[in-house]
């Protein structure tokens, strides 16, 4: 449970360590700190980001560490003091202070608050077997945060003119994807693949020094829901880069005329916010097989596109590019060639989607689960359609005031997926009635929003890609 004094004093010391050690900068503050006092840059010259002194006063303490009531937690302690006019805590003994907090704090704390290991490393007479590059490397950078994005698009791309193609790329900050490598379940390519760029990005200096400039872009191929989206901002997460995505399918049909100038500055954006990652969703909506009768606009922003590929790169610019497309036969040569790393992801196989089943579930109760019954119920089945399945079961286990399922609300919740599913191979015709391909004759009615509903969902997982959730 957590101390609230500790909570603030470590606050508190930590604004008034990196007021004073100049030589620190705002990759140096935990990034719960350095958000609250994040400034924008303004007209009058003064360029935003964490500008000293830091002050702490009893609003930004209880934002920065969720603390109702910041002095009153440390009020009672002999090195605090609050100024009556300002409302300002402040530390009257700060080496008394420091004391007091590796005293109480696990090393596993002070390992994540460079400030502080800076200082106690600096100074013999504080023993501590925590070291300010292990703390750093523990703490997010400054370019993984959202003030930083934020702060850098405003600053670099300007509101009115680059408006219309902003909305069409989508940045998350790390802190805001929730996914985990570690909660999914992968292929042994999957697995192989991510290593291998891991390892890219960890030594891009030695490949820049052999000339290895050619890496860093990776081509996903799969059916929709097979965890192409997820994943890649899984990666993201656990690297802690910025993600950009841009869906290609928006850019070319919503400003066909502008479709070249808004790639190009798509990766525009990539570059500005680099250490990142580019994901490129919907690739086969520019990049497909062109034809002699294609618009001109969108032979144009084939070419622009493709050129963007070959200048980008994960040595040079820090980007590290990833493309995902769910119809790789629209794809033609010059397209694929850009890619030196073409990532396959199938649709689960039944042990993985007992791996899948059991994520899903791990925080539901289910009397004698058994989800190797389910799996085998389920082929062809993706992550994201195993996750319709148990919403289903929930659901209707919900209108019958129970929060405990059972076996067999999961069979029944099979056997309803695949008679929707089935919806889609719906033939209409004119009049009152209509005819169904494969349905079970049992008398059920769907009404057409119900269809479109389900549809909607399921394509839908091209866009969110539910991955393979796999608990280690």
């Amino acid at each position: 449970m957590s101390d609230p004094a500790l909570d603030v004093v470590e606050f508190v010391l930590t604004a008034h360590l990196y007021t004073e050690q100049r030589s620190l900068d705002e990759n140096d503050l935990p990034p719960r700190f350095r958000q609250v006092f994040w400034t924008e840059s303004d007209e009058e010259g003064d360029p935003g980001g964490v500008q000293r002194p830091l002050k702490v006063t009893d609003t930004i303490a209880r934002t920065a560490t969720g603390v109702e009531q910041p002095w009153k937690a440390v009020s009672e302690l002999l090195f605090t003091q609050q100024t009556d006019f300002t409302g300002e805590i402040s530390l009257t003994q700060p080496e008394m202070a420091l004391e007091w907090y590796l005293n109480h704090a696990e090393d596993e704390r002070l390992r994540s608050n460079p400030t502080i290991a800076a200082y106690v490393e600096d100074h013999e007479e504080y023993d501590s077997d925590v070291s300010y590059e292990d703390a750093l490397e523990n703490t997010r950078p400054i370019h993984a945060d959202r003030v930083w994005i934020d702060a850098l698009l405003e600053e670099y791309f300007d509101e009115e003119e680059d408006a219309e193609m902003l909305d069409l790329v989508n940045v998350r900050a790390p802190e805001e994807i929730e996914m985990t490598l570690k909660d999914l379940v992968l292929t042994q390519d999957q697995e192989d693949e991510i290593r291998k760029i891991v390892k890219a990005i960890e030594h891009r200096d030695y490949l820049a020094a052999i000339g290895l400039r050619e890496i860093g872009k990776l081509l996903f191929v799969g059916p929709p829901g097979t965890g192409k989206t997820t994943i890649s901002r899984a990666i993201a997460h656990d690297l802690g880069l910025p993600f950009v995505e841009v869906k290609l399918s928006m850019i070319t049909s919503q400003y066909l005329g502008e479709t070249a100038k808004n790639v190009e500055k798509s990766f525009e954006v990539a570059k500005r916010l680099s250490p990142c990652i580019l994901f490129i969703d919907e690739f086969d909506s520019v990049a497909k097989t062109r034809r002699s009768d294609e618009h001109a606009a969108l032979k144009r922003a084939v070419n622009t596109l493709l050129k963007s590929i070959d200048d980008i790169s994960l040595i040079r610019d820090d980007v590290l590019l990833i493309a995902a497309t769910n119809h790789p036969d629209q794809l033609d040569a010059a397209a694929w060639r850009r890619f030196d790393e073409i990532v396959n992801f199938p649709k689960p196989d039944q042990g993985m989607r007992a791996d899948i089943l059991q994520v899903i579930t791990k925080q539901m109760r289910i009397d004698e689960f058994d989800p190797m019954e389910i799996a085998e119920l389920t082929s062809g089945l993706t992550g994201s359609d195993l996750r319709l399945v148990l919403r289903e079961a929930v659901l209707e286990a919900l209108t019958e005031e129970r929060m405990e399922l059972t076996q067999a609300d999961l069979l029944a919740a099979v056997s309803d997926f695949e008679e929707r599913d089935n919806l889609k191979n719906m033939d209409m015709i004119d009049g009152d009635g209509a005819t169904a391909t494969g349905t079970t004759g049992n008398g059920h009615s769907h009404d057409h929003d119900h269809d479109h509903d389900h549809d909607s969902s399921h394509e839908g997982d091209a866009a969110e890609d539910t991955p393979h959730d796999h608990a280690h």
